[in-house]
């Protein structure tokens, strides 16, 4: 990736969940931890009983898309609508990505490259009425989830993108496959990659089930998140997900597997230092992460399936070395929010840093493992709870979001970077959890 020749070093940031207000030229970044309670024990949580819904126009005591076992994470949310009548109300999303003309798209597709991306509301008062659902778009078919209408503002133009299906966290496990058909429907029209952080809540099965049910082109990044704490359990309960999900659905659309993330950032912060390298990185943290990334490959060798990579992701400037030296793959968690960078200098000094600190590092191993940007992005609001106007030099904003996309979606697809864009959608639940940005990162508005 090009840099931008004006940019100046900016000291490595912390992606961690403690604030530095009052310091912000500090670098110490805040980010809120694993959105996966891995340590929690289901054992004992009571299995959820609210019926599937089922799609469009599909009787409710049949499923013929696709086999999905749901007896243990149903939806524990009642549908108001069916997808398609969702297509035409757009009352559920309400930011979208809108290409700002034919000439524009031209250059897309010429050039693949995302120039023009807009970001705007649908407004959610239009024509269609709620009436509207007996009656599907030209050209679909309401028990076919590979036949669903195309969003003509939209345009495959991100790399990747970093994606959790809601309602994935322990213990509710509120997820379901109609509600991750829909999403991938909808992530299969800007991308043709994705990337999971961890396996709970059958969120492996479904997405792949997903993909197939769609039809679409979509490759995916599974992921198994650890905890530090537990003696592996959280790990060895993931990697069974993941087994599981492979066995069902088969390794077809799947390119890799992520152990970890930020999982050395967290430890060796939890003992209060800052080298990854040092006592508490190395001696502690790489030593439980690298058996588990090398039982991954165990795993996947056994199964026939050697040729699915395996690898990392953490903070950017908080890989281990000797984790790195063990992947195939390493992903780097780089915000320029987190980092106080202002909205001017975002996309630049995002590959700057990512190319002066994670891929440089990379080319210093042996095995050069490929490096790819595991989240970027920039948020576009805050909640009242932890809220604090002076996270960084600019806003919270939409307007930001869009220069940000304007400009580093644009430098990355030219260059040949692999990024995952964070994220899908907004996450609610985060407000109340964490605050802040925390639940503001979406392209699109949640459900």
């Amino acid at each position: 990736m090009q840099r931008g020749s004006s940019m100046q070093q900016v000291a490595p940031y912390r992606d961690t969940p403690t604030s530095d207000v009052q310091n912000p030229s500090s670098g110490v970044a805040t980010h809120t931890p694993s959105p996966f309670d891995s340590s929690h024990d289901l054992s004992s949580e009571p299995t959820l009983r609210n019926p599937t819904h089922p799609l469009a126009g599909q009787p409710i005591s049949a499923a013929p898309y696709m086999p999905v076992p749901q007896t243990s994470y149903q939806n524990i949310e009642p549908r108001n609508s069916d997808w398609l009548e969702q297509s035409q109300k757009a009352s559920k999303r309400s930011r979208y990505i809108v290409i700002g003309s034919v000439i524009t798209l031209v250059v897309l597709i010429a050039a693949g490259v995302a120039v023009g991306v807009t970001l705007s509301k649908k407004n959610s008062n239009n024509s269609s009425s709620s009436s509207s659902s007996a009656t599907t778009p030209p050209g679909t078919n309401p028990n076919d989830p590979s036949n669903f209408p195309k969003n003509s503002s939209l345009i495959n133009s991100f790399y990747g993108i970093a994606y959790t299906p809601l309602g994935s966290q322990l213990p509710d496990c509120g997820n379901s496959l109609t509600e991750v058909i829909e999403d991938i429907q909808l992530l299969s029209q800007i991308t043709t990659k994705i990337r999971l952080y961890g396996a709970d809540c059958n969120q492996s099965s479904l997405v792949l089930a997903a993909i197939q049910a769609t039809q679409v082109n979509m490759s995916v990044y599974l992921g198994n998140y650890p905890a530090s704490d537990d003696n592996g359990t959280a790990y060895t309960r993931q990697k069974g997900e993941i087994q599981t999900a492979l066995q069902q659905y088969g390794a077809g659309n799947v390119v890799g597997i992520t152990v970890g993330n930020e999982f050395i950032l967290d430890y060796v912060t939890e003992q209060g230092q800052s080298d990854p390298n040092g006592s508490a990185g190395q001696a502690a943290a790489a030593a439980m992460l690298i058996p588990w990334i090398n039982d991954t490959r165990s795993m996947l060798s056994s199964m026939g399936l050697s040729n699915i990579s395996v690898g990392n992701a953490d903070a950017g400037s908080y890989f281990n070395n000797e984790v790195l030296a063990a992947v195939d793959y390493g992903m780097a968690n780089v915000h320029p929010w987190f980092a106080n960078v202002s909205i001017d200098d975002a996309a630049a000094w995002t590959g700057d840093f990512f190319n002066t600190t994670d891929f440089a590092l990379a080319q210093t191993l042996p095995n050069k493992p490929k490096m790819f940007i595991a989240e970027t992005g920039w948020p576009t609001g805050s909640s009242s709870f932890n809220a604090d106007p002076s996270d960084g030099p600019s806003l919270a904003s939409v307007a930001n979001l869009q220069i940000f996309l304007n400009d580093f979606v644009c430098s990355a697809n030219q260059n040949g970077t692999g990024y995952f864009f964070f994220e899908f959608s907004d996450e609610p639940w985060k407000n109340t959890t964490f605050g802040g940005v925390e639940a503001y990162w979406g392209l699109f508005d949640s459900k």
